[in-house]
């Protein structure tokens, strides 16, 4: 309330006539104010704040999981996913299988709480050796947790890392012992020893206008090769420094810029402003918001997530340019519905895909095409129930003449 006293009596007015609408977390709230709940100082126009702690007259908010990224550990049957709209980490049996009547399978064991240092969770990863479980913030928090595999509720991670703003994947290279980690708003990679704890600086970071990074979500290591793959997007920035000659001072120009989304292809040891090796692009591909990778080394196959399409793309690792996809695995019969996460078990060829729209996690066979059922389901909520995709709602607004409610997310 730091408007002059004019203003700040018509907001007043017109928060007492239409009630008040905001988002909180990835919640809609409703609530209203009473006048006799906000003290003005009359005379000489000073104001004093009051601190009003009311329930909401409802909520707008889904009750079950929003699953954004996958992990699996064949060795124990260990399968970790991360859940953003209850900032939940939960471990399932691999093996599980939702049966059709049930509401949804009990976890192993649930994560979560204010001491996690886990919320708007994007990337999962656990350790093949001690099964510890890497957790990357990708909004509300710049820290990866680190946590052992007896966590359990609010626990406190075993380390913590600081990260940049807008991580989003994350991807090891357990023989070198570094973690790539996937910086969206930056539009790098940034390399930590793996063991990175408390604000220590990264090994190197991939970051420039010639990395055609736009808008990175996905990333994976192909350890045999020496390779990393970046999932793009397609929106960007250029940045062009100061001409010769310009001010002390003068700051670099930038601009944004749409492309196709891509899978972009560097040496392991890539950095600072180093061009891709080569790129997948183009129309033929069937990206639309290409998201987590995964590889299958053993059959040189990379899976893709491809979230806006409610797909899954399957590319040889060699390819390049505008190409189709080897496979795609899509349809009504697949329960793939807006999927952000995907991991790959090679032990048991097996495909796990993390589907942000319903709740679930559903497996294949590596070689599955087309509309196929999956082996099995592990379910977080109801049988043919839709995910509200209320997700970091920024605003939000109120349509009188339908009188709807709606929310940019």
């Amino acid at each position: 309330m730091n408007q002059g006293g004019h203003n700040w009596r018509i907001w007043l007015l017109s928060t007492i006539c239409l009630g008040l609408i905001v988002s909180l977390a990835d919640a809609i709230v409703v609530g209203s104010w009473k006048i006799s709940e906000v003290a003005y100082a009359q005379g000489g126009g000073d104001r004093e704040t009051v601190l009003i702690e009311r329930a909401p007259l409802r909520f707008i908010k889904d009750p079950y999981p929003s699953l954004s990224a996958v992990a699996v550990n064949p060795d124990n049957n260990m399968l970790v996913v991360t859940d953003e709209n209850l900032f939940q980490i939960l471990e399932f049996d691999s093996r599980s299988d939702t049966p059709a009547s049930a509401l949804f399978t009990e976890p192993r064991r649930v994560i979560s709480g204010p001491d996690t240092f886990a919320e708007m969770m994007c990337g999962v990863y656990i350790d093949p050796v001690t099964s510890e479980i890497y957790v990357v913030n990708n909004d509300t928090q710049d820290w990866l947790p680190v946590f052992s595999p007896d966590a359990r509720g609010n626990a406190t991670p075993t380390r913590v890392l600081a990260t940049p703003h807008g991580t989003f994947g994350i991807a090891m290279h357990e023989e070198r012992q570094e973690m790539f980690l996937m910086v969206q708003h930056q539009n790098a990679v940034y390399v930590y020893r793996k063991g990175a704890e408390g604000e220590e600086e990264p090994l190197r970071v991939l970051r420039g206008n010639d990395t055609q990074l736009e808008d990175p979500h996905g990333i994976a290591i192909d350890a045999s090769n020496n390779l990393v793959f970046v999932s793009n997007y397609g929106n960007g920035r250029e940045t062009v420094a100061p001409p010769p000659g310009s001010p002390a001072g003068t700051r670099p120009r930038e601009w944004g810029k749409f492309e196709s989304p891509s899978i972009t292809v560097y040496p392991l040891e890539a950095s600072e402003n180093t061009e891709p090796l080569w790129i997948i692009e183009g129309p033929q591909t069937l990206m639309n918001w290409p998201s987590h990778l995964a590889l299958h080394e053993e059959r040189q196959e990379l899976f893709l997530a491809n979230d806006a399409d409610d797909s899954v793309l399957v590319f040889r690792m060699s390819d390049k340019g505008d190409v189709a996809p080897i496979r795609v695995i899509k349809g009504p019969n697949t329960g793939i519905k807006h999927p952000p996460g995907i991991t790959v078990d090679p032990t048991n060829d097996e495909l796990y895909v993390a589907n942000m729209g319903n709740a679930s996690v559903t497996v294949y066979p590596v070689t599955a095409n087309g509309d196929v059922s999956p082996s099995r389901t592990i379910r977080s909520g109801p049988a043919d129930r839709l995910s509200l995709n209320i997700g970091n709602p920024g605003a939000v607004g109120y349509d009188t003449l339908r009188d709807q409610i709606l929310v940019p997310n």
